[in-house]
């Protein structure tokens, strides 16, 4: 039997721990956790682009996500995605979207999703969007919304999908 250091094992365990957390990618504000918020690169001149993640709701009272800002756009709007007749089309959620109590809202590609209007750079692989949310019960919350490959279509942590 090979018993370690003690102070190696706890070294490691450390090691792990912040990689751990640094690959889990979320935020916590009172009852909400916001899951891997992410962004696809965009092109050269292209002007707007989306943001997508998960919010769980712990609490036995609704929420809802009324507004975001970020310094990286103009302007920042929630959206909804809707196929009608063969036709994708995106609609500005005026009034927020709902999180019911003890409930989830994934905001994904093809659904809801954050979008940024009047990017003042390209949205850049490997970087991180920052953005403040804003919730009626939970309040202002900032994440980071890490870049991800053009093609991206869910949250990519330590370049594994799914996770």
């Amino acid at each position: 039997m090979i018993i370690a250091n003690p102070k190696t094992l706890l070294g490691g365990m450390a090691i792990g721990l912040i990689a751990s957390a640094a690959l889990a990618h979320g935020y916590k504000a009172g009852d909400l956790s916001i899951q891997h918020p992410w962004s696809r690169q965009t092109a050269p001149g292209q002007t707007s682009g989306g943001g997508f993640m998960t919010v769980l709701n712990n609490s036995p009272q609704p929420d809802r996500l009324l507004s975001a800002t970020s310094p990286a756009a103009a302007e920042v709007q929630l959206h909804s995605s809707s196929v009608e007749g063969g036709v994708m089309r995106m609609r500005r959620m005026e009034g927020g979207i709902a999180i019911p109590a003890k409930g989830r809202l994934e905001l994904k590609p093809g659904s809801y999703h954050i979008m940024f209007i009047g990017l003042k750079q390209p949205l850049r692989k490997g970087e991180r969007v920052p953005v403040t949310l804003k919730f009626q019960r939970a309040g202002k919350i900032d994440v980071q919304f890490a870049v991800q490959p053009i093609g991206s279509t869910g949250p990519m942590e330590g370049e594994h999908a799914g996770h």
